[in-house]
């Protein structure tokens, strides 16, 4: 099959947008629909993998899937949309490059944004041409290693999420598991040892080419400054590519815990291990800190690594009660986060329509109370939902700006002329005003309703229903 697949004549991706070889059901998502005769298969064509990683079907699911997911672009400022104009006058060089083991990958574009809990973190942007070919790896070395890995990791696999993973947590809690270790990787995409990384992935990757190419980009220089630095270790987050290798890696640690029968739920590199007694967690804690940093190579963060109870800690975003079968409720940080996102666009908003404001949060708000579907606490959003309005109320009063402004406005949506007066003449701050029962009563719930503001306790309760 994959002798066939090298003689067909030469195709260049992008150059046929549509269309569906064999392979394009099988993967889709890089790794679904994986069988112990496509294993078997693959253990056979190892040899010939970059055949497979150039074939026409791969390659335009790769175009595909680079071009839909836009991105920003990378040291050579080349955008998805000139992506086809490029590979219909150099892909017969490029693929030639791969197939002869020559390909040399461009530095990546250093990016560091800030991290939730403080600090920032770091992205290596690949150009987009380096990321369709990662993607293209990617998609081919997925249905390779994805069988093999572990049930209880949920991050960046076909079929789990991070929804998942923390009602695993909360089963292994209700099981009367109801202690945690709970580590944390220190900049674990930053400190990825090369060797180790790469000794895993050669246990199934036979293919020297393939090997060749993914330890090119893990040493492909960091663009900052107009400097390249090169790079030693970590494989940055920003490439199609980097999930599969830390899932690769990581897959030592899985079978590490099911070896010795822990319970255990890992996204990406935050792993937590459900244990019956505070002794047996100390334990678990000293031996598999000493595990990541012997074996692995790996640091653990002592500062953000704890033994504690499950519902003292948060676990992607999301806390748990103290119940003997406990519920599910949005983390305190989560809502900080949140609400940060609110007053950047609020701040922003005080010359606009509130129409537009709200279409603006509109997006972010139905994103995150998505996520938080799962939860079964609803303080957490009527608070939210209160907050939202009183800093669209605030928006209001500061745009009025002046007292005869404000009684205007007021009186206008049926607050009486001497109350108006009174309330425009407090001399008390927006804040204070937009919750204050002048502006309460003038903009009401429904108000914000007729402006299609969502409502994130009715969202709660279409997700408990």
């Amino acid at each position: 099959m994959a002798r066939a697949k090298a003689e067909a004549p030469e195709e260049i991706p992008g150059a046929v947008l549509e269309g569906r070889g064999r392979k394009s059901r099988e993967h889709d998502n890089g790794a679904s629909g994986v069988t112990v005769t496509r294993e078997t298969y693959w253990a056979e064509a190892g040899t010939r993998l970059m055949e497979e990683i150039v074939s026409r079907a791969n390659m335009h699911k790769a175009y595909n899937r680079v071009v839909s997911n836009k991105g920003a672009a990378g040291v050579d400022n080349m955008s998805t949309g000139q992506l086809k104009g490029h590979l219909q006058t150099d892909w017969p060089r490029i693929k030639e490059e791969l197939l002869n083991g020559t390909y040399h990958p461009q530095p990546v574009r250093k990016v560091e944004i800030p991290k939730p809990g403080g600090g920032t973190r770091m992205l290596g942007i690949p150009t987009v041409l380096d990321r369709l070919i990662q993607q293209a790896v990617h998609q081919e070395l997925g249905p390779l290693f994805e069988p093999g890995f572990s049930a209880s990791s949920y991050g960046f696999r076909p079929g789990k999420s991070a929804h998942q993973a923390v009602q695993a947590a909360r089963k292994a809690v209700s099981d009367g598991l109801r202690w945690v270790v709970d580590i944390d990787l220190a900049k674990f995409f930053d400190r990825v040892n090369h060797d180790i990384l790469m000794s895993r992935v050669a246990k199934k990757v036979k293919d020297k080419r393939v090997l060749h190419l993914i330890r090119s980009y893990l040493q492909a220089g960091l663009f900052e400054g107009g400097i390249i630095s090169p790079r030693q270790e970590g494989t940055p987050q920003g490439g199609p590519l980097s999930p599969l290798l830390s899932n690769i890696l990581l897959d030592e640690l899985d079978k590490e815990l099911e070896k010795r029968g822990h319970t255990f739920c890992r996204y990406a590199d935050d792993c937590n291990t459900y244990v019956r007694t505070r002794r047996s967690a100390e334990r678990v804690m000293i031996s598999i800190t000493n595990f990541l940093e012997t074996r692995l190579k790996l640091t653990v963060n002592q500062d953000k690594s704890a033994v504690d109870r499950p519902w003292k800690r948060i676990f992607l975003g999301y806390g748990m009660t103290n119940h003997r079968i406990p519920k599910l409720k949005i983390g305190a940080k989560a809502q900080k986060r949140i609400k940060s996102k609110i007053r950047e666009i609020s701040r922003k908003g005080r010359g606009r329509n509130l129409k537009r404001v709200i279409e603006e949060i509109t997006p972010i708000l139905r994103g995150w109370s998505n996520y938080f579907k799962l939860s079964e606490v609803k303080k957490p959003f009527e608070e939210l939902d209160e907050w939202i309005r009183r800093k669209l109320r605030c928006i209001l009063w500061r745009q009025w700006k002046r007292p005869f402004a404000r009684v205007k406005k007021l009186m206008q949506r049926g607050i009486s002329e001497a109350r108006a007066w009174r309330s425009a003449l407090n001399k008390r701050g927006p804040w204070w005003n937009s919750g204050a029962s002048h502006m309460n009563q003038a903009f009401d719930i429904s108000y914000f309703t007729k402006l299609e503001l969502l409502s994130l306790i009715t969202q709660f309760h279409r997700f408990q229903s």
